[in-house]
């Protein structure tokens, strides 16, 4: 497992920004695949815009109309394992993880710069299908200090701390059909 922002070297990522390669193997790849791409995915609603990937919320999802999280279908039992091998480890307590977000992103499709919204603690993402460039930048004066994280499939990474509240983060238009399934905890107060 590699640990990005434990080192000294400023362009060793963002601090609080972890990941492993392998996290699961390709038979269970295969089957997170086949069953998000089972589910009743819709064009992600950001107001009054599509974007290209299709998307499906459970836990919670963030109503861009009403500006408000909302509560959606309860998380599915096929996700429950890998939420708990996910928890365990990012070191989170059983039952943190309270949103899932199940994406799937055709060739050409991609994510722009954003953070995720605040109503939300840690971030985990699982990739599926093929290789991404997980893009990160965060402005540093006239500049942008840039990370890119090579996220191979079924690779899993974490933002927590700086690397959650401090950078945005992207994905460029994918050059194979790839899927990603998203872990998330809620903020704590």
């Amino acid at each position: 497992m590699m640990q990005l922002g434990l080192f000294a070297e400023p362009d060793a990522g963002p601090a609080g920004l972890r990941h492993t390669d392998n996290f699961i193997n390709p038979a269970v790849e295969k089957a997170l695949i086949g069953r998000v791409a089972a589910l009743p995915l819709q064009r992600f609603q950001f107001g009054a815009f599509e974007g290209n990937r299709r998307v499906a919320s459970f836990g919670y999802r963030y109503d861009y109309t009403l500006q408000r999280l909302t509560e959606a279908d309860p998380i599915p039992d096929w996700l429950l394992p890998i939420a708990r091998r996910v928890e365990a480890w990012a070191g989170l307590r059983e039952g943190s993880v309270r949103q899932v977000l199940c994406t799937e992103y055709d060739v050409g499709v991609g994510i722009g710069w954003h953070r995720d919204k605040p109503h939300f603690q840690e971030i985990l993402g699982l990739s599926l299908g093929s290789a991404c460039k997980f893009r990160f930048r965060r402005r540093s004066g006239d500049t942008w200090q840039r990370h890119t994280l090579e996220a191979q499939p079924r690779s899993l990474y974490m933002m927590e701390g700086e690397a959650r509240s401090q950078w945005e983060h992207s994905i460029p238009p994918v050059e194979a059909r790839r899927s990603s399934i998203t872990f998330r905890t809620m903020k704590r107060v």
